[in-house]
């Protein structure tokens, strides 16, 4: 099958009365109901809503990428080929050559025993008659495509050994390997910087020009469906409640769902710090009080793994945060920004320089104290998929901290869970379900749940929100800034979204290549930043209006 055989005006996709149920605890609970839509060649449809609306759940229906548990029913027509219920052989050649797809935990998806070049080889030559000479040298120009540094080095890495959003980039290019008739995007930007996003819109743009390919583009980030979308499908428990041309719903919409998604969105630039006398007090007294985090020239170094040169990822950093402050910490993939966080929670060792939490440098600790520490240090990981334990249930994973630290068991630590998954707007009932039932914003905020546990005295959260839809992220942040007002914990905010960093953050630090570059108040940065860098962050920032994101996409490319 190629682009040829398809005609201009026929659909590549054609879903019609589709519907996924799940088998859990005896019953069959609908995940997607009567979907029907269509998508033409050189045609993006993004499926927006929040987690658990069905968007990716009906998505892995197209290939046959559901659980065991799962049931599928309605019409999937591929360039007018039925390919609802294939399996085996037929379904295989299907996937890769004819529909890909990027999806939405790199981690999860990708094998951690093999390297990432070995993994797009054989995604390669599974479907295409080449050498692995031939392949190798498409695999490298492919990493150069989705702008991984130094495509023949990283060839050779694991996926451990990569960023979260080097990871998914890597992934992109795994997904384009073979020039698919359609690319099935499952939040394909969710783990990348600003500006690293706004290049593999690009190449999306670029390959389904090319191609003539369709894209589904599954996603709760508004800005990119506003920057590469043509038309748009809104789901709500797992119906479609609205659909329509990009700039007709984003302008005009019908649906009072549809104008909370819209309303809820973070706009770089509007959020309003309401300063009074009593806050800039606070603000001066926070000053005299001893730190929750300091870093002290800190530098941080990778050792030296089989073929992968020894290298140094963050060079003489200073930082410090106060209780009751959030620093916001922002930067492209790999410049250092989860480093320093992991480092903050004693997972890597800091090769000079000083690191204190409460006054104590964590390089100079015993085991026991350093886990002391730990007990007063919350984290938020990027990726929920490989953070949380598969073999147990949420209810447990939650519960884990407070039985370790013995302030909580029986019938006080059930409580303790069922009030933390209020607190992070979950069912109570989903205590009971595996992380593999949950969507991956879901898994998010059973993250977030088990970091506030202990009611730490330091929080780092590493792209806490990169996995929930716009409007349970608005309140998560009203969340977090509520807990934050009560206890006067410090935050730690690795984020490459700077909109919500605008809204949350005190203090902002960019980092480039290892290096902090620039620091400052929240309005300091975002509205009148003095490095290039960080003006260039700013411009790649995604705008949730179709026509000025067109405007600004034109002055990127014509700089």
């Amino acid at each position: 099958m190629n682009a040829s055989a398809t005609s201009t005006t026929d659909p590549i996709l054609k879903v019609d009365k589709l519907s996924v149920d799940f088998w859990v605890s005896g019953e069959w609970y609908p995940a997607a109901i009567d979907l029907d839509y269509e998508v033409l060649p050189g045609e993006v449809m993004a499926v927006v809503g929040e987690s658990g609306s069905g968007k990716s759940s009906s998505a892995m229906a197209l290939m046959g990428l559901l659980p065991g548990n799962s049931r599928v029913s309605g019409s999937i027509k591929l360039s007018g080929r039925e390919v609802a219920g294939l399996e085996g052989a037929a379904l295989r050649r299907l996937r890769g050559k004819d529909v890909a797809v990027i999806f939405q935990e790199p981690m999860t998806a990708l094998n951690p025993v093999f390297t990432i070049g070995f993994q797009i080889v054989e995604a390669i030559r599974s479907q295409l008659q080449v050498g692995p000479t031939e392949a190798r040298s498409r695999a490298i120009e492919l990493l150069g495509m989705v702008e991984i540094p130094d495509p023949e080095v990283a060839f050779s890495k694991y996926p451990h050994q990569l960023s979260g959003g080097q990871r998914q980039r890597a992934m992109i290019a795994m997904a384009i390997s073979c020039d698919p008739l359609l690319l099935i995007a499952d939040e394909p930007t969710t783990a990348l910087d600003v500006t690293v996003q706004a290049e593999i819109l690009d190449l999306l743009r670029n390959l389904r020009g090319r191609l003539n390919s369709a894209i589904l583009l599954i996603t709760h980030d508004l800005g990119v469906v506003a920057d590469l979308a043509d038309h748009i499908v809104v789901m709500k428990d797992g119906r479609i409640v609205e659909r329509g041309p990009i700039e007709e719903i984003y302008k005009r919409p019908q649906h009072p769902y549809t104008q909370q998604l819209l309303a809820a969105i973070p706009h770089l630039g509007t959020a309003v710090l309401n300063v009074n006398e009593t806050e800039v007090a606070a603000a001066a007294a926070r000053q005299k009080i001893e730190p929750v985090l300091a870093l002290e020239g800190v530098s941080i170094d990778y050792p030296k793994r089989g073929r992968i040169p020894a290298f140094r990822a963050v060079e003489k950093v200073d930082l410090v945060i106060r209780p009751g402050e959030v620093l916001g910490l922002v930067g492209e993939s790999g410049s250092g920004k989860t480093t320093v966080g992991r480092a903050a929670v004693g997972l890597l060792p800091v090769a000079e320089g000083s690191l204190r939490i409460l006054g104590q440098d964590i390089s100079q600790v015993s085991s026991k104290e350093l886990r002391a520490i730990r007990r007063q240090v919350g984290i938020v990981f990027q990726d929920p998929g490989s953070s949380l334990n598969p073999r147990w249930p949420i209810g447990d994973s939650i519960g884990e901290p407070l039985l370790l630290a013995q302030e909580a068991k029986g019938a006080d630590l059930s409580k303790r869970v069922e009030r933390l998954l209020d607190q992070v707007e979950l069912p109570r009932s989903f205590r009971n379900r595996y992380p593999h039932e949950l969507s991956g914003g879901q898994r998010q905020r059973v993250g977030i749940a088990r970091a506030l546990a202990l009611r730490p005295s330091l929080l780092v959260a590493d792209e806490p929100t990169s996995a929930l839809d716009v409007s349970v992220q608005s309140r998560f942040l009203a969340l977090l800034q509520g807990l934050q007002e009560e206890l006067q914990f410090a935050c730690l905010f690795v984020s490459h979204d700077l909109a919500v960093v605008d809204l949350l953050a005190h203090r902002i630090a960019v980092m480039h290549r290892g290096k902090i570059v620039e620091t400052g108040t929240r309005d300091e940065i975002l509205r009148s930043p003095k490095e290039a860098y960080t003006q260039r962050l700013l411009a790649a920032v995604p705008v949730p209006d179709p026509e000025e994101q067109r405007k600004r996409r034109e002055s990127r490319r014509a700089r």
